[in-house]
């Protein structure tokens, strides 16, 4: 075996150990983003999302996004907490939506949409009720299609736009909480 075998193959254990040991040592500064504490020893990212308190969707009643609006905040409602009631408020989120549906695919012959898309629009603001400043505000949308089935089936078109417009707002509902999850992590 010749000098230079011998060479080569030292680097390639080397390059082995190295890649390891950066494993290794990465390994140690995981933490799952909902763990029950957090890097800094302070509450977790589960309770801290537990003390938002989400204030009403302020919407027009008896419009269509009134009701997108109350699903988006039983959806956070759910998620923030899981159903086991939140925490006293540290934060307050405010949030306003707009919808809009969209003809995709339009019959040739009788000039009916066969395919539409939904969409919501939601903007956000995360207040601390300590400071009375917002420490995250965002923008989010979720668009989603629901087929029209024939003219003559006017439920079961009725029904595809109700399980759109509760799609689009588990979308954003979840937007919302990743982006929160995000700060109270990041801090950013």
């Amino acid at each position: 075996m010749s000098s230079r075998e011998t060479g080569l193959k030292y680097r390639r254990f080397a390059r082995t150990v190295a890649a390891l040991a950066t494993a290794g040592l990465c390994a140690g500064c995981f933490q799952p983003m909902y763990g029950e504490r957090s890097p800094f020893n302070g509450p977790g990212v589960s309770s801290k999302l537990a003390a938002i308190n989400i204030i009403p969707i302020d919407t027009p009643n008896g419009t269509p996004i009134a009701r997108i609006g109350v699903e988006v905040r039983n959806q956070l409602i759910f998620a923030l907490t899981g159903g086991s009631g939140g925490l006293p408020p540290t934060y307050d989120l405010k949030i306003s939506l707009s919808g809009n549906r969209q003809q995709v695919i339009v019959d040739v012959q009788t000039a009916r949409p066969d395919v539409e898309n939904y969409s919501i629009d939601a903007s956000y603001s995360l207040i601390d009720l300590a400071t009375k400043r917002p420490v995250v505000q965002g923008r989010t949308f979720a668009r989603v299609s629901y087929d029209i089935p024939g003219q003559q089936q006017r439920f079961a078109g009725a029904r595809g736009l109700l399980d759109a417009e509760n799609r689009a707002a588990a979308i954003i509902a979840d937007h919302i909480k990743q982006r929160l999850a995000s700060y109270f992590v990041a801090g950013t």
